[in-house]
């Protein structure tokens, strides 16, 4: 009984890792596209975060310039 399950668990998988009818190279060429897609995205993503951050610090910079009006502050 142990040999059997050793057997099934190293038998080889009855699932084939490409599928007969898809080529190797149009697959090599569709990843080779999906990853071009996926570099352009993460450009355009880092692009807008350093746009979002140039913002934030001017807008922290406006605030921090203004002088504080203290007298307007209550303590209630």
């Amino acid at each position: 009984m142990i040999s059997k399950f050793i057997d099934w668990i190293f038998s080889p998988s009855k699932k084939p890792i490409i599928e007969d009818h898809i080529d190797l190279y149009t697959k090599l060429i569709e990843l080779e596209n999906r990853i071009e897609s996926l570099e352009q995205e993460n450009i355009e993503t880092t692009n807008s975060i350093y746009e979002i951050a140039n913002s934030l610090e001017a807008r922290i910079d406006i605030l921090a310039s203004e002088p504080y009006n203290l007298d307007k502050l209550t303590t209630d």
